[in-house]
């Protein structure tokens, strides 16, 4: 049974005791992301998530490293467009010290000028990283584009000129305006007792400012771009966009049984007929990314370049054939399933829990249960998929991006004449 609690600062605490596992999965979310950056400090936010494991007054770097790893226990981070986790994962019997660890990293970091220089350093070399892997890069250079002059366009990462000029104040004062209590979930999933729990996070959170002075209404506005860049690189590695979705349940669940169908998977219809049956490419797949207010979908292939304008024209007559070759009733219960079973498979393990329920309860304010989410993919009916195949597949609205050796490829020609 998963339980919510708040603290009088306005924390909120998720609960989900699971009395036949031997392991506990504590998650600090907190509601910040790079689009809740200026272009001027853009990859603060994620710069802090890297700061966090670089000492406090109590313990320096190595120190945090050493001791998780003497618990045997797991400890990490992530940022994203609209949310940073900061998680912990150990044995019950050990959940005290790496509790302890976790929180004092969260709240006591010193963001000391010497650590933010060296820092600095590494995250430039995964700077380097994303630039050398073409199709992250290019799903980059999609949403900047897309979201121009957005701070939902910004990359994560930021950039090397912006994270260069961060300092300790820079630090403090983003931290302070952002990770306020209001502002943040911990979810914990795992073998405890929840009043125990409560009375822990109240011990270590219960005094943490809580106000947060942040407007989050947004007006993102889909912008349709064609975006090439040239790269010295065997393959091309090409993206076509869609608008798509916000963070609306029921057309999440749709999506993801269309998906399952159309471009999720070995069985669906762009890998099978595009990779399997004419072999023009090794790889292929589409996928939905979803905001608050906004979304896209998105179809990836990378290919050798002299398959390029097949590859297009035969992707564009996938999405042409949705509505001449049918979806079936039958195919529709088989993505049905798959959607339930993946969502029940992701349930194993208390790490798994833990994530879903911040994720839900930090993105979407609220916790959807088991039950609950079979119910809504149950109720969905052919006639949902294909609104919203309708909705999102508007080709005059498509986006293209494509990074490779580009030169002489005929991109939007080959798409938008086979409509």
């Amino acid at each position: 049974m998963i339980e919510s609690v708040n603290l009088s600062n306005g924390l909120k605490i998720v609960l989900e005791p699971i009395n036949f596992v031997r392991s506990i999965s504590c998650g600090i979310w907190v509601k910040n992301g790079s689009r809740n950056e200026s272009e001027d400090i853009n990859g603060i936010s994620h710069f802090i998530e890297h700061m966090l494991f670089k000492g406090t007054n109590k313990r320096n770097a190595k120190q945090i490293a050493e001791e998780m790893d003497f618990l045997g226990g797991q400890i990490n981070a992530f940022t994203s467009k609209e949310c940073t986790c900061y998680y912990i994962k150990t044995l019950d019997t050990n959940f005290d010290e790496g509790f302890d660890i976790l929180a004092d990293m969260f709240l006591n970091s010193k963001f000391d000028n010497k650590e933010i220089k060296k820092e600095c350093s590494v995250i430039k070399e995964e700077i380097n990283m994303y630039e050398d892997t073409p199709d992250e890069l290019a799903n980059d250079l999609l949403q900047y584009n897309i979201w121009e002059n957005d701070s939902l366009g910004l990359p994560i990462l930021g950039t090397k000129e912006t994270i260069s000029t961060f300092n300790t104040n820079t630090f403090k004062n983003y931290y302070k305006k952002n990770y306020c209590a209001d502002n943040i979930v911990i979810s914990v999933a795992g073998n405890f007792i929840s009043d125990d729990m409560i009375k822990k996070i109240q011990y270590y959170f219960g005094d943490l400012n809580s106000k947060l002075d942040r407007n989050d209404i947004y007006n993102t506005k889909y912008k349709p771009c064609i975006v090439k860049k040239e790269k010295d690189i065997e393959q091309i590695n090409l993206i076509l966009g869609f608008e798509g979705i916000n963070r609306e349940i029921k057309q999440i669940a749709t999506m993801a049984i269309f998906n399952s169908i159309f471009g999720n998977g070995m069985s669906s219809r762009l890998f099978q007929n595009i990779r399997e049956d004419k072999g023009l490419v090794y790889s292929i797949y589409s996928y939905n990314v979803t905001y608050q207010d906004t979304g896209l979908f998105c179809i990836y292939a990378a290919m050798n370049k002299n398959n390029t304008e097949n590859t297009i024209k035969n992707i564009m007559k996938e999405i042409k054939n949705l509505d001449s070759n049918l979806i079936t009733q039958d195919q529709f219960m088989k993505a049905k399933q798959q959607v339930k079973s993946s969502f029940l498979l992701n349930l194993e393990s208390s790490s798994s829990r833990m994530n879903t329920n911040g994720k839900n309860q930090i993105l979407l304010n609220r916790i959807y249960t088991t039950d609950e989410m079979i119910e809504i993919v149950n109720s969905i009916n052919i006639e949902d998929l294909y609104s919203l195949i309708h909705k999102v597949f508007n080709i005059e609205k498509m986006s293209i991006c494509a990074v490779g050796n580009i030169d002489n490829i005929d991109f939007e020609g080959c798409a938008k004449n086979e409509f």
